[in-house]
């Protein structure tokens, strides 16, 4: 949470289960929001839906939980980048990652028109929207150990991605 707390002091975490959640920000001291999606069973872009409904701000910087190589410069930089534009969403040799970028409210009723429609892939509901993509050469700096991105969903994809990025 240091990670976040270095940017806003509006952390907001999304779930279908709220019970399964740590409401306290234990480094801090602070309360972190828990919403429950607004959306049952619409899985990442319902995530998405409810964090622009819910958050406190116009802007709202949306991470998945399993990507622990993310830094505060990074997401500073990407939160500048996405300041203008309804999406701002790095890309890699492995694609857009939807899970982790910077989107601007007003694209709210556009996910929830998704949504409804039964469009649930994300990478599908951007294609409507302006999106700037962040590619290689703009994560570069941030990304030497190529890890910045990485997904860690078990235990042996942490132990790949550490021996990976020493």
């Amino acid at each position: 949470m240091s990670l976040l707390r270095a940017l806003t002091p509006h952390i907001l975490i999304v779930t279908s289960d709220g019970s399964r959640v740590e409401r306290r920000d234990r480094s801090h001291g602070q309360h972190v929001g828990v919403a429950i999606d607004r959306v049952a069973g619409a899985g990442a872009l319902g995530g998405i839906y409810t964090a622009l409904m819910d958050a406190p701000t116009e802007q709202v910087i949306v991470i998945g939980c399993d990507m622990p190589f993310l830094t505060t410069p990074f997401l500073a930089f990407l939160a500048a980048q996405g300041a203008d534009v309804d999406v701002a969403v790095p890309a890699d040799e492995r694609g857009r990652h939807p899970l982790c970028a910077s989107y601007l409210r007003r694209t709210a009723p556009h996910f929830r028109s998704c949504i409804d429609a039964g469009q649930l892939r994300v990478g599908d509901a951007l294609a409507a929207l302006a999106v700037r993509e962040l590619g290689a050469d703009e994560l570069a700096p941030f990304n030497s150990d190529g890890r910045l991105l990485v997904n860690v969903n078990t235990p042996d994809d942490y132990a790949r991605a550490q021996s990976s990025g020493s």
